[in-house]
């Protein structure tokens, strides 16, 4: 198989596109590189593709590179045939591969080697190969062996049956036949043995073809097994996938032992090969489910991550809790902290007065301009008490309830610690808190992007991959949007494409030693960031206030000198006006020839001007900002019918999980989220959209409020 000619076929691209990325992958360019400076090249592929590819080279690769080792093994067995060498070629999946290699693989002590041991084999051949006229049992008469302990005729058929059914399990064409037969007709099958109410409920007595059962719910099924609630099993039509096999097996209907191989077909099929196909087919819709998860969870975290930032802004937060207090930290515009304190204003304790008079004072004097509350435990009873206070003082400032999903991560981290080596870890909780409000990429990159609970089932699924997956999330989304080089933390300098911990430590001590970046060419004069690393980074890093206007946006150095001749085409130099700019740009009619002009690509011009238009642009800025409330809704102030704003704090396979101000969030079944048929819910929603809701079920016992994004009038 030509791994390029697979790439291109399955990715639905030209030879030229997979050719240049793979040369570019192997050229150790990141992909944040790639997909946005080298859009020529690749024929513009966005990073999840980009991903997506290199992800499925490493696959390829890994199942040439397996071939090669199985057919070196049968070839030092002198067993190699060109059957065998052309299975080989044709197979797609290691799965097919592993079944080529069965019969030529060392094997532990089965029953059929011992039957082999014991000299059996011979007389299984001739079973197996239907063509003797002999009497069976006086030919089995032959194979009795008082040193080998077979003693009795049974013995001899026992053993005989034993490598035939073998046999017939390490046929791969017949493995490949029932693995696609199971899975078309398989259905998973779950019971219980408790009486007890649990989560797994709806599974006590469930089945559901296997081809068809959603992630989510394969998710749910192998935690119940795993938590030792459900019986799991597939379960096939036996008597079909036998009828095939004995079709397969039995080509003489004369045969006197007929009879022994359609036993020996039945073991096969019922010992060896279903068994084996059963784990397979868990393991494979496993690895689907979990594909499927951790895609959702990608999306979800993207999402999390490009939230706007609130810029400008003093910040009270406060990280809500019963008995030990509502934790309390003003913060500047800057993210510094100008205050810290603990109130008691919920139960136990109940010191509402003294927490209104400790909060005013610090809003007072800090001049506070938004109130952050956690989302956590405490935080409906914190919200109310806020509400109160606010309408006390008759102070026209909002608050916003912030997913604190990973801030006690952080508090209790050695990078939290570093940062506030003086605050318990509760005090370094209401800090993070405030300062996700004011940058959330800032914030959330200081935290295991495992450990920000925007997903499904995150725990019980390959860790490896989840990891990959949500770092590649997070390096994207980092330098989709860019960052200040003066002012950004090691934890975001080392997301920067081309950049490791050990150089984003380097940036940071060197500024702290220089003083600010003048330029992004000062950058070569950081330690261990050499020109390879400068290409890959440079473009990613913004400069405000620098020598070179063009150091503030996400032009590449690369392109300046086509950036300076293009912006003397239109009369103007790099001390530009945007308005003049844009009356400038109004009337270029021509956008490649003008990029033949300044040689360059035309997507590479069009990033440029998309720059120049907008200087130290943020991507976040088009993202939905939050909602700023200043009253309280009680789940009981809810009714049927009721329509209300709405923040999606969590989207999953099934639905969205929607804020709408009653502290629990409510739940938009996909069936709800719109008119027209969808496959998942990220095709309607994303974490952070404002979205418009109608009440249609509260069940305040259960803490449940169904919602529909669909008019149900």
């Amino acid at each position: 198989m030509e791994i390029k000619k697979q790439l291109q076929k399955e990715f639905g691209l030209q030879a030229w596109q997979v050719e240049n990325t793979l040369s570019l992958i192997e050229a150790g360019n990141t992909i944040p590189f790639i997909s946005r400076y080298r859009k020529e090249q690749t024929g513009s592929l966005s990073d999840e593709v980009l991903r997506d590819l290199s992800e499925r080279l490493t696959y390829l690769t890994n199942l040439e590179a397996r071939k090669e080792q199985v057919r070196s093994t049968i070839q030092e067995q002198e067993k190699m045939t060109e059957e065998i060498n052309q299975a080989l070629i044709k197979a797609t999946t290691l799965v097919e591969v592993e079944d080529i290699y069965r019969p030529y693989k060392q094997k532990k002590r089965t029953r059929a080697t011992i039957a082999k041991e014991n000299g059996l084999e011979p007389f299984a051949l001739t079973l197996y190969m239907q063509q003797t006229t002999e009497d069976l049992d006086q030919l089995a008469q032959t194979y009795l062996n008082d040193d080998k302990e077979i003693t009795e005729i049974g013995q001899v058929f026992a053993g005989a049956k034993d490598i035939i059914a073998e046999m017939i399990s390490d046929d791969a064409d017949i493995r490949k036949y029932l693995r696609d037969y199971t899975w078309n007709v398989g259905k998973i099958v779950t019971k219980t043995k408790t009486k007890e109410s649990t989560v797994y409920d709806m599974y006590y007595e469930y089945d559901e073809p296997i081809k068809k059962i959603p992630g989510h719910r394969i998710l749910a099924i192998n935690r119940g097994e795993k938590e030792k609630i459900l019986s799991v099993k597939i379960e096939s039509e036996d008597i079909r996938a036998l009828g095939y096999i004995e079709k397969q097996v039995i080509r003489n209907d004369g045969f006197v032992g007929r009879v022994y191989l359609k036993e020996a077909i039945e073991d096969a099929y019922k010992r060896l090969i279903f068994p084996s196909i059963e784990r397979e087919l868990r393991s494979h819709i496993t690895e689907l489910a979990e594909d499927g998860a951790i895609k959702v969870f990608g999306k979800n975290l993207e999402q999390l991550l490009l939230q706007p930032p609130i810029a400008g802004k003093t910040i009270l937060a406060l990280d809500p809790a019963f008995r030990t207090g509502c934790k309390v930290a003003v913060i500047d515009k800057y993210g510094q902290v100008l205050d810290t304190g603990v109130v008691y204003p919920t139960p136990p304790v109940n010191k509402i007065q003294e927490a209104k008079h400790t909060l005013g004072a610090m809003i007072k004097k800090h001049r506070v301009n938004l109130i952050a509350i956690g989302n956590g435990t405490a935080s409906r009873e914190t919200e109310s008490f806020t509400v109160e206070m606010l309408k006390e003082m008759k102070s026209d400032i909002q608050y916003v309830i912030v997913n604190e999903a990973g801030a006690s991560v952080y508090s209790a981290s050695k990078l939290g610690t570093e940062e506030f080596p003086d605050y318990d870890v509760a005090l370094r909780s209401a800090v993070s808190i405030g300062r996700r409000l004011q940058d959330p990429l800032a914030e959330l990159v200081k935290i295991d992007p495992q450990s920000i609970g925007v997903g499904q089932y995150q725990h019980d699924m390959n860790q490896k991959k989840l990891s990959e997956t949500l770092t590649g999330v997070v390096e994207d989304s980092v330098n989709r949007v860019g960052i200040d080089l003066n002012t950004a933390s090691v934890s975001l300098l080392q997301y920067i494409s081309g950049i490791s911990k050990a150089v984003a430590k380097n940036i940071v001590v060197y500024r702290e030693e220089k003083g600010e970046f003048k330029t992004r060419k000062e950058l070569l004069k950081v330690g261990k960031l050499g020109p390879k690393a400068f290409e890959q980074s440079a473009g990613f890093l913004r400069i405000r206030n620098g020598k070179n206007p063009l150091d503030n946006t996400g032009v590449h150095p690369e392109s300046y000198e086509a950036t300076e001749k293009f912006m003397k085409l239109l009369g103007l130099d790099i001390h530009y006006d945007v308005n003049t700019m844009l009356k400038k740009l109004s009337t270029i009619d021509n956008v490649s020839k003008m990029a033949e002009t300044i040689g360059v690509g035309e997507p590479t011009l069009q990033d440029i001007i998309l720059e120049l238009k907008k200087p130290g642009r943020d991507p976040r800025d088009e993202m939905p900002k939050p909602i700023l409330r200043s009253d309280v809704l009680e789940m009981d102030d809810l009714k049927i019918g009721m329509r209300l704003s709405g923040t999606v704090r969590n989207v999953i396979d099934f639905g969205a999980f929607v804020d709408i101000g009653v502290h629990q969030d409510g739940l938009v079944h996909i069936s709800k989220l719109s008119k027209k048929y969808i496959k998942h819910p990220l095709e309607v929603v994303s974490i952070g959209d404002i979205v418009e809701v109608e009440v249609i079920s509260v069940d305040v016992g259960k803490k449940r409020i169904g919602l529909s994004m669909v008019s149900e009038g």
